[in-house]
């Protein structure tokens, strides 16, 4: 198998990678994993992982500044390769980012997989950015991503922005920051965590091991 980790200037490449690497090794998975921002290397990829820290903004101005990048996730996935988006790397996934709508009052378009806006977390009387673990809601059996998971396991957050707007089917589970927030979304072969993954320690690697081995 082979992972392809998209390096597009953004996001935490090294600890995504070694996480994976030890996540297809529990699952009893060869597998090799690669750091690229070669998109002719995550077109030939098994599965692509979208890693992403910061703005919504800026993530999708560094995807775009890798020649053909964009272009290949999009028809990789398109053809049913699974895709893992990871924080920023998820929000990705949704219509448009509204963080900078001051400036560009139309948002940032995303990929558009997933339905609803990434905007500002409301979380009255709590500090933004939403920093630390926080438990996950979800029905047992809703997703083969969530195998072996119980719900109230605990992940690890750090964000200010978040899915609004979206369709509850594409939302397989949630947390709890003054109400509940999108944790993780699906939208056929292409997932995201809201949550970094990679620093959620055994679930994350629960998670990361039911990625390299879900057939969607």
């Amino acid at each position: 198998m082979k992972i392809a980790v998209v390096d597009y200037g953004s996001g935490n490449l090294a600890s995504a990678s070694r996480a994976l690497a030890l996540a297809a090794e529990r699952a009893g998975l060869d597998a090799t994993v690669d750091v690229t921002a070669d998109p002719d290397a995550v077109a030939a990829a098994d599965r692509i992982v979208l890693p992403g820290q910061g703005a919504f903004a800026d993530c999708a101005a560094g995807l775009d500044a890798v020649a053909g990048m964009r272009q290949a996730i999009e028809t990789a996935t398109a053809g049913g390769t699974p895709f893992l988006g990871i924080c920023v790397g998820m929000q990705l996934m949704a219509e448009r980012g509204l963080e900078h709508a001051v400036n560009a009052p139309f948002g940032t378009p995303g990929f558009g997989w997933i339905k609803g806006d990434i905007t500002e977390m409301p979380a009255l009387g709590l500090r933004l950015p939403q920093m630390g673990w926080n438990g996950l809601d979800f029905a047992s059996g809703v997703h083969p991503l969530l195998q072996g998971l119980e719900p109230g396991d605990h992940v690890y957050f750090v964000h200010s922005y978040a899915l609004t707007q979206g369709v509850p089917h594409e939302t397989i589970a949630t947390t709890d920051y003054g109400g509940p927030v999108p944790a993780i979304v699906v939208a056929g072969n292409r997932a995201g965590t809201q949550f970094h993954v990679e620093k959620s320690q055994d679930v994350g690697l629960r998670i990361l091991s039911n990625f390299l081995r879900w057939s969607p």
